[in-house]
Order: structure tokens, then C-alpha cells, then sequence
């Protein structure tokens, strides 16, 4: 099992925003999410909101198949998936569909109990 921990931009004045996608995620969208989240082989998932001199990221940390969720997010296209890509592209700048040439989070420390 991998383990995703990585920052996303949050677009300027975009975090009420922000905060509306991850309630709509967790509410009214939560089986899909779940759905989702299943068919990729994460167990856990959490976003968090930093806001920072440097703007404002949301943090999204995962554990499961990390490349079977980013193959999911970019590739289906049910509703869910359709309406997910479009909400990251919308607060972030993120077009998760499009390949993404940048070096992945380097994992520095990994301590469990």
C-alpha cells in the first residue's frame, strides 16, 4: 500500500470555495467519493486547508493505490468523476486529466506505531 501527501494550490480568493467542494465531497457526494476512493484501493483519506503567507494549499493525503486513484480521477468519466476534475481544476488551476510531468512528493519520514 502507497502512501499520497501532497500540496495543491488553492487559487486566490478561491478557499470559501474550497471548503464548499470538500463539504459537497463529504456530504451529498459521499458515496460517490466512497465509490471512488473503493475502486482505487484507498483506506484513508483526509484534505486539510493551510493557508500560508505564500497562499493558500490544500493538502491531500491518502493511503492505497496511489496511482490506480490519480489513473481513476483522470480517466473516468461518470458523473463524479466528471464533476471531481472540474471542482480541482476550478479551486486549484489542477487539470488532473492532463498528464503531470513533476517530480512526486518525496516521502522523508514514515514512522507507525
Amino acid at each position: 500500500m502507497g502512501v499520497f501527501n501532497g500540496l495543491f494550490p488553492v487559487l486566490e480568493g478561491q478557499e470559501a470555495a474550497a471548503r464548499s467542494f470538500a463539504e459537497e465531497a463529504a456530504g451529498q457526494r459521499r458515496d460517490q467519493l466512497g465509490a471512488h476512493l473503493v475502486r482505487s484501493d484507498v483506506t484513508r483519506e483526509t484534505w486539510s486547508l493551510l493557508t500560508t503567507p505564500m497562499g493558500s494549499f490544500i493538502n491531500v493525503w491518502f493511503e492505497g493505490d496511489v496511482e490506480g486513484a490519480f489513473a481513476d480521477l483522470a480517466t473516468n468519466d461518470d458523473e463524479f468523476g466528471v464533476w471531481m476534475r472540474q471542482r480541482i481544476l476550478d479551486v486549484t488551476g489542477v487539470d488532473v486529466s492532463q498528464p503531470n510531468d513533476s517530480t512526486p512528493p518525496e516521502l522523508l519520514l514514515n514512522w507507525k506505531a
